[in-house]
């Protein structure tokens, strides 16, 4: 009877220990981030959390990632750098999510990976190119977009090639948009071009009056105008009131919007911008076409740059974590550092920093109302428009 009870025990505990074990297997792995649903990073953030959804649905329906359902868990930062950091320790020791996913913007990524460094869980800056967040001797966040510094060097070397000589610089005070200008300058010498106006601000509404007036005086043949999406839709109605328009002109972020003709009207047209990659199939990367049809269908919108780089990052995070056979990351870690590959908005490669050195921008320009590629020339849909 004895020998009877200890093997039905025996049975029952091995049974126990089956369903932990199921139930352990069946748990979901969790990735969090915030998004911004509010204030002025609300556009381009629409378009990272939609690149998130779309690689999550699509991990789900081959089977999850290593053989667990994928969960995404999200709050909204509201473009808030201190609310950014507070939230990504929340999703690290309150929620105990498994691995993170950037928020937009350099500000609020060198906020949350402040959080995520000193936790050592790896980042993929989907959405950030500010140099600060590369020196600060970091080891666990990487970074997906070329760097700011190399936003407008196609913009500035068709400058050059096509006889003007002379740029103005209007940039807004943060991590971001002082790279921007930085950049600029550098490249502008390169390129033998005159930075005939410099200068930053950071009171929108109080400076841009007279900022207008000091680079409308200047005569400059180019203009860069770097800030986000507000600040530029501001800046832009003021040229608009003033009838200023400059041979070239150059601004973030937005000309890369869909429906940037549509808020700016004819003053579209002509209007260069700088991306990480265009909703092009001529784009010659793997799997573009088909991220193109699949982002179109699961979200009824042509995915931004903003979307290919959030999935990009997705990519390469599934990558590692399979290269790594658990979440472990260390191992993650070891592997993004050492990676050289493609994704849909080309080519990843980072060095010891962190920073991004394998992707290169591209420049598109407005024309007849649409976007066209401009540069580099073996990527080009259609060549550059000078003229005010």
């Amino acid at each position: 009877m004895g020998r009877i009870c200890t093997t039905l025990w025996i049975s029952l505990l091995l049974m126990l220990n089956g369903i932990v074990f199921l139930q352990a297997a069946e748990k979901p792995i969790r990735i969090g981030a915030t998004v911004s649903q509010e204030g002025k990073y609300l556009q381009p953030s629409a378009m990272i959390r939609k690149g998130y959804e779309l690689w999550a649905d699509q991990v789900n329906k081959r089977g999850g990632l290593l053989g667990r359902r994928v969960e995404l868990v999200f709050y909204d930062d509201k473009s808030r750098e201190d609310l950014a950091g507070s939230l990504y320790e929340r999703l690290l020791t309150k929620d105990r999510v498994d691995l993170v996913l950037s928020p937009y913007g350099t500000p609020l990524t060198i906020a949350a990976s402040d959080v995520t460094e000193r936790h050592k869980v790896v980042m993929l800056g989907s959405a950030a190119a500010g140099e600060k967040i590369w020196e600060r001797g970091y080891q666990y966040v990487f970074g997906v977009y070329a760097p700011a510094g190399r936003y407008f060097i196609g913009f500035l070397d068709l400058m050059a090639r096509n006889g003007l000589e002379s740029v103005g610089i209007i940039f807004e005070n943060s991590p971001f948009n002082r790279s921007i200008e930085k950049g600029v300058r550098e490249w502008a010498a390169r390129f033998g071009l005159v930075v005939a106006f410099c200068r930053g601000f950071d009171d929108p509404a109080g400076e841009f009056p007279v900022l207008l007036n000091q680079v409308m005086e200047k005569k400059v043949d180019g203009l860069v105008f770097s800030g986000y999406p507000p600040e530029c839709y501001r800046f832009i109605q003021m040229m608009k009131e003033a009838d200023y328009r400059p041979e070239a002109f150059a601004i973030t972020i937005v000309p890369v919007q869909t429906d940037f003709r549509e808020k700016v009207g004819p003053f579209a047209e002509g209007v260069f911008g700088p991306s990480q990659w265009e909703p092009d199939e001529r784009i010659p990367f793997p799997g573009t076409t088909q991220f193109i049809r699949d982002f179109k269908s699961f979200s009824g919108k042509m995915p931004t740059y903003h979307a290919g780089s959030a999935y990009s990052s997705c990519q390469i995070l599934e990558k590692a974590v399979l290269h790594a056979g658990s979440i472990d990351h260390q191992k993650i870690r070891d592997f993004v550092s050492n990676l050289d590959t493609a994704t849909v908005i080309g080519r990843f490669k980072v060095d010891h920093t962190g920073r991004q050195i394998g992707h290169n921008p591209i420049l598109i320009q407005w024309q007849d109302g649409k976007k066209e590629i401009v540069y580099p020339a073996k990527m080009s849909t259609s060549p550059p428009k000078f003229g005010p």
